[in-house]
């Protein structure tokens, strides 16, 4: 899993301020409001991904996240949509538990607060939200984090 495509819509943000609460808020409201799932085509399945990519440096400068889909290829990027191979040598995996998002924000601290960042890539971190993403407090997001190897 630690490389594949994804074609989804993104934003530039940073986790200064809160911008990425609003920002990320945003992006997921356009994704389902605009039904942005139905126009990617050759999705590997219907499991929705956010990518975390393009680090200015680590976790607390600026980003790009992706909402989308895995693909098996990036020949048919839809206009207004966006397009990129996801590439790690090596990822560590978290479960966030309980109800969404806000189980997915204290993972999230957690992560930022042990000292995984001394070893993080800052290629591309992701987030899996599969059939056990919508299940009220027994919900479940997969959290993958590049590694050094």
């Amino acid at each position: 899993m630690e490389n594949f495509k994804i074609i989804g819509i993104s934003v530039e943000t940073s986790n200064q301020n809160n911008q990425a609460a609003t920002d990320l808020g945003q992006l997921w409201g356009k994704f389902y409001n605009e039904q942005i799932s139905s126009i990617i085509q050759n999705k590997e399945s219907e499991d929705v991904y956010a990518i975390y990519t393009d680090y200015e440096s680590d976790y607390t400068g600026g980003y790009t996240t992706i909402i989308g889909h895995r693909v098996t290829s990036l020949a048919n990027i839809p206009e207004g949509l966006v397009g990129k191979e996801i590439v790690n040598e090596k990822l560590l995996r978290y479960i966030a538990k309980g109800e969404m998002p806000e189980a997915v924000v204290a993972t999230w601290q957690e992560i930022w607060a042990n000292n995984i960042a001394l070893y993080r890539t800052y290629n591309a971190d992701f987030e899996v939200y599969g059939e056990k993403s919508q299940q009220g407090k027994d919900s479940e997001v997969e959290i993958y984090i590049g590694v050094r190897s």
